[in-house]
């Protein structure tokens, strides 16, 4: 890459906002410096977490910032959503050493977004520049691999034109046609799901819980420290690990302001579930959730159904519900195929890799067009 300069650096604060949020633009607010710099200052993006920030920056030959993107040094896959423990196995099991490896990501977040930040104006190769410069890192630093998570399809089929891997994934996205209101968007429906939705909702709100939508500086300190019990209530039930602190949740919001969303259920003066949302350009991202107690349909009101009435009159275009869970497509929520690229150093074990994703992607394909014969839509209504 003659006359280009690529950098390293261990961590966002390396780096000015304003020199970050040129590049990074303002749709997504994943990728933002106030989201990045909360996960490192609240020390959940850490060496005790096993996400060290390698965050790379690309400057173009007349000096001017063209390109950054979110990077980490890791020793472990977990809190990616894009499982490839299977292919550290095969590669050590061969006498390799998998990791540490270099992850283009957000850290525990399956949103989505773009991962190769580039300047407006920047020269228009910046970004090939930027996935060769990935790959050299490997090279130079004995890396056994890059991978570049929940990117944008256009930026996975750049990379693939560059040599790297491309892998499909599967979501469940809400996709807002015009509708008026949750009762206008139940009217696409056919009339048995529309029939459970409305009894759902009903059931839900019947239960004698208040309902409250809080953004911004509306959303206290003991809001959040009920929603981090609920966080760990959560992550205890599912046997994961807490990577979030009690500190990153009002670090959020007060970085964030209004673009965090916490919709809260409430028995009477306690708030007994909560769920996070971050608003994008045109988008509700529904990130984490949790209760104490049991309430009929709750799950489904707090994180779906009110993302939705949000949605609806806020004019965004879509929900995206996070990762998993088949049990959306009932509620509106549509298959939809996420990106990834990867960059194997080894030439034998990169072949292999491409074989494998290779039928993955047609499988993971065969799949999304099978669920989406479940969509609860009528078929002169059926979502995108």
């Amino acid at each position: 890459m003659p006359d280009w300069s690529v950098s390293l650096h261990d961590g966002i604060h390396s780096l000015t906002a304003e020199a970050w949020n040129a590049c990074a633009g303002s749709d997504n607010p994943f990728v933002s410096h106030a989201f990045l710099s909360a996960l490192e200052d609240s020390g959940s993006v850490s060496r005790r977490t096993g996400w060290m920030p390698r965050h790379v920056s690309l400057h173009a030959p007349n000096g001017t910032l063209a390109a950054v993107c979110p990077a980490y040094l890791k020793g472990h896959s977990w809190g990616e959503y894009v499982f490839d423990q299977g292919w550290a196995r095969a590669f050590e099991a061969a006498g390799g050493q998998y990791y540490p490896k270099l992850q283009v990501a957000v850290p525990f977040t399956p949103a989505p977004g773009p991962r190769l930040l580039v300047h407006p104006d920047a020269p228009p190769e910046a970004a090939a520049v930027l996935a060769d410069a990935l790959r050299q890192i490997c090279g130079d630093t004995g890396l056994s691999s890059a991978h570049v998570t929940f990117c944008q399809e256009q930026e996975s089929a750049l990379m693939a034109k560059r040599g790297w891997l491309h892998r499909l994934g599967l979501q469940y996205h809400w996709h807002n046609r015009g509708y008026q209101s949750f009762e206008d968007f139940l009217e696409a429906l056919s009339s048995r799901k529309r029939k459970v939705l409305r009894r759902e909702r009903r059931d839900a709100n019947a239960a004698g819980l208040t309902f409250h939508t809080l953004r911004g500086n509306d959303i206290t300190k003991p809001e959040w420290d009920a929603f981090y019990r609920f966080y760990q209530n959560t992550v205890d039930r599912k046997w994961g690990s807490a990577y979030l602190t009690p500190a990153f949740f009002p670090l959020l919001s007060e970085r964030l302001g209004e673009r965090v969303v916490l919709m809260v259920a409430r028995n009477g003066q306690e708030t007994v579930a909560a769920a996070l949302n971050l608003l994008g350009k045109d988008t509700l991202y529904g990130r984490n959730w949790g209760c104490t107690g049991n309430w009929p349909f709750l799950h489904f009101e707090l994180c779906y159904y009110r993302a939705i009435d949000f949605a609806i009159a806020h004019g965004l275009k879509r929900v995206e519900a996070g990762a998993q869970g088949e049990h959306k497509i009932q509620r509106g929520y549509v298959p939809s195929l996420t990106h990834s690229a990867h960059w194997i150093e080894n030439p034998s074990f990169r072949a292999s890799v491409a074989n494998f994703l290779e039928h993955e992607r047609l499988a993971m394909t065969e799949e999304a067009q099978a669920l989406g014969q479940l969509s609860p839509y009528r078929q002169d209504n059926a979502a995108e």
